[in-house]
């Protein structure tokens, strides 16, 4: 059984963080495995604390993976501050399977989850690791400086990442996510679903492709096949919780 593997933080909802990452890699048939970077408090309705663990456990943590069971893929997500990023880049120079950053800045509800020098060192240090990114338009804007999708997902081909996935769900209109690799570009297009439930989308999206990555597929198919799965999460959300509630983990791949 391919097993593939999150960094991350914990969100004791379920919605987000790697909880949601390891519902998504069961659903794909994917043994999972999770490195825990910062704990939250939170619910569909607010975060109230955010704590970062030591980096020296992070790092404990996620020697003890790789010595026993190393994944045939791996992904970010909430890194917290400088000093976990720093370590987490270092650690990925030995990584000798595909790495998928998903640069998670803000929490659905506006909590800052990264500090501004993890940012930078996420652009300088952990970017050229990558063998994909997965922004929102946001976040894209943040690390490159341009609201332009296409020369963001440009420059950050620049800053180091073997691929960029721009995903479209804060756009206006049909939510397209636009993915750039050094072969060119690939369109994903969805319908726009009118739903507050939406809560760990971006997690869910990257561990879907992450799972795929450690199933084998090349990157393109392991796009659509994520971006299908996402689709149909949001589509049918559970309606948990009194505010912005989770996707549908349950959904088929």
């Amino acid at each position: 059984m391919p097993a593939a593997l999150t960094i991350a933080g914990s969100d004791p909802s379920g919605g987000a963080g790697i909880q949601a990452d390891l519902k998504t890699f069961h659903q794909f048939g994917v043994y999972g495995e999770a490195v825990i970077t910062l704990l939250t408090v939170q619910n569909t309705m607010r975060v109230s604390r955010v704590e970062c663990l030591d980096p020296a456990l992070v790092l404990d943590q996620l020697e003890a993976v790789l010595e026993d069971i190393p994944p045939q893929a791996a992904k970010t997500g909430a890194l917290g501050n400088a000093a976990i990023v720093e370590a987490i880049a270092a650690a990925a120079e030995r990584f000798r399977f595909p790495l998928v950053v998903d640069p998670v800045m803000i929490s659905k509800h506006g909590a800052p989850l990264i500090s501004p020098d993890a940012a930078e060192a996420l652009k300088t240090k952990l970017l050229p690791r990558a063998a994909l990114v997965t922004p929102n338009l946001p976040e894209a804007e943040a690390l490159t400086g341009t609201a332009d999708p296409r020369r963001a997902a440009e420059r950050l081909i620049e800053l180091g990442a073997a691929a960029t996935l721009i995903k479209g769900g804060h756009a206006k209109g049909d939510a397209t996510d636009r993915l750039l690799t050094r072969d060119g570009w690939h369109e994903f297009p969805a319908q726009r679903i009118d739903t507050p439930h939406t809560h760990g989308t971006g997690c869910t999206y990257s561990a879907a492709i992450t799972a795929c990555l450690a199933l084998g597929l090349a990157l393109p198919e392991a796009v659509a096949r994520a971006k299908t799965y996402i689709t149909e999460a949001i589509a049918n959300n559970p309606g948990l919780g009194r505010g912005c509630g989770p996707v549908n983990h349950h959904a088929k791949p």
